[in-house]
């Protein structure tokens, strides 16, 4: 249990980015959706709730009904597949965050301002993400916890998203002293328009990248846990 929930450490912290870097790129971009109205930044997070509950809803009733006829089993894609498949789009979030970031320097650059809606697609991606890995990782911890620590595998699952977003947090102060020398800014600064936030988030892609490699050899070498499926018959 401990080497698994120390790989999904890496996840979390990328999920983290959503709620606030993700944001905070928004403030700095062009929210005019009519002369009248201005999209909120933090309204797009919503595009990670619609497509997170869409991904759900095509998993359950078309994608986990294939595998199940495919491979003969209930599950049809275990549960470390599911995590190990949101991870997979969880550094393809930090990598579309990156490019999008780096877009939108290169327009600042030239004097323009590019749309919000360029958040898009990361925000879509977490969202597919978040499905596999999010759900995945509540049906491991509650599943494979022992049968006496059963009541914990809750505490477990909320306790990785805690700590990882106190590692984000670490994480951004040591990438900001390593990076800030002779009194400049470094990667993130207060104004993000003259930091490199799209060098951040190529860190989180190469960490994420390692991470993933790590994951695929514990999973390899992971023994599940017999559980009982209690049926009731209903006369």
């Amino acid at each position: 249990m401990i080497p698994m929930w120390l790989v999904s450490l890496m996840f979390c912290v990328n999920d983290a980015q959503g709620t606030t870097f993700f944001v905070k790129q928004g403030n700095v971009m062009n929210r005019k959706l009519t002369h009248n109205f201005t999209v909120p930044a933090a309204s797009m997070y919503s595009i990670n709730a619609v497509v997170m509950i869409a991904t759900i809803v095509f998993y359950d009733r078309t994608v986990a009904p294939f595998f199940r006829r495919l491979k003969g089993d209930d599950r049809g894609i275990s549960i470390l597949q599911r995590n190990g498949i949101g991870m997979a789009f969880s550094t393809l979030v930090m990598l579309t965050a990156a490019l999008v970031e780096r877009k939108r320097l290169d327009t600042l650059a030239n004097g323009s301002v590019v749309s919000v809606f360029w958040l898009a697609p990361q925000f879509a991606l977490l969202g597919v993400a978040d499905a596999f890995t999010l759900v995945g990782l509540q049906e491991f911890f509650y599943d494979q916890a022992p049968d006496s620590m059963r009541s914990l595998g809750s505490a477990l699952y909320h306790s990785v998203v805690g700590v990882a977003n106190f590692v984000s947090s670490l994480l951004l102060i040591i990438v900001d002293r390593v990076t800030s020398k002779d009194g400049h800014g470094g990667w993130i600064g207060s104004d993000l328009n003259v930091s490199r936030l799209d060098n951040f988030y190529w860190l989180l892609v190469v960490m994420s990248g390692l991470n993933l490699c790590i994951y695929v050899v514990v999973t390899r070498r992971y023994q599940y846990k017999n559980v009982e499926r209690s049926t009731t018959v209903v006369n």
